[in-house]
């Protein structure tokens, strides 16, 4: 493999789908999902990924019935203590994005605890966004800005392309450069919309609890093989 994107973001779908087909309840399908996302972790680390950003619970996701959204508040909190020394022994430092106080306590508290202890980690940057929607984010950047101009802190003509990342949630992070989304659904769902401009969009009809160590490699392989212009013509590319 000749290109390893830097940035691969993952929309980890189909978790209900799949526990329904097998006639079980929803929250198996999001216990068995976890499996996954251990083992897209542990390829990314082996594969030099730099930033793995997954999207782990919706602004939107708020609606979903309140006992599972409390199991999956409990799932998260488990999956944290659980995966803690793994982390760091993988050198994997934990990022979080989204409106984090809208999470119960004992999430937060915990995220906050990994967050921490990882702080220091130099290895890939793991990233959770939880309670996330894109369009919130941006609106909340250009809320910001705008409140900045008001008390004459930045002029009007100096917000650009770069204000406006610089006040997103992922203002540390590069731009996406491989989207993969699970389930067979080929729709971004209001994730990372400023983020992912220039990314490569990969779908696949899998099941997230069924995502495995090879469709991880399926979707690397997908990007290698892909020619990125970036609005260059192919000749530009390849002169």
């Amino acid at each position: 493999m000749n290109r390893i994107p830097k940035h691969v973001a993952i929309i980890m779908d189909g978790n209900g789908r799949w526990a329904e087909k097998r006639g079980e309840n929803r929250i198996k399908g999001h216990i068995k999902g976890v499996k996954s996302v251990k083992i897209v972790v542990e390829e990314a680390v082996k594969s030099k990924i730099k930033f793995l950003t997954l999207f782990a619970f919706s602004t939107e996701n708020w609606k979903r019935p309140k006992t599972e959204i409390n199991t999956l508040m409990k799932l998260l909190v488990s999956s944290l203590k659980d995966e803690f020394e793994e982390l760091n022994k993988n050198n994997i430092k934990l990022n979080t994005i989204g409106n984090i106080n809208n999470l119960p306590n004992k999430v937060q508290k915990q995220l906050n605890y990994v967050q921490n202890k990882t702080s220091k980690n130099s290895g890939m940057v793991l990233t959770l966004a939880v309670s996330y929607g894109s369009k919130e984010e941006i609106t909340n950047a250009l809320r910001i800005i705008s409140d900045k101009v008001k008390n004459n802190i930045i002029s009007i003509e100096k917000v650009d392309q770069h204000t406006i990342n610089n006040h997103l949630y992922t203002y540390d992070l590069p731009d996406v450069d491989l989207l993969i989304r699970s389930s067979g659904e080929q729709r971004i769902s209001n994730f990372l919309l400023w983020q992912i401009a220039y990314a490569e969009l990969y779908f696949t009809n899998i099941l997230w609890p069924d995502f495995n160590k090879l469709e991880f490699y399926k979707a690397l392989d997908f990007y290698n093989e892909r020619e990125r212009r970036f609005g260059k013509t192919s000749k530009q590319i390849n002169d």
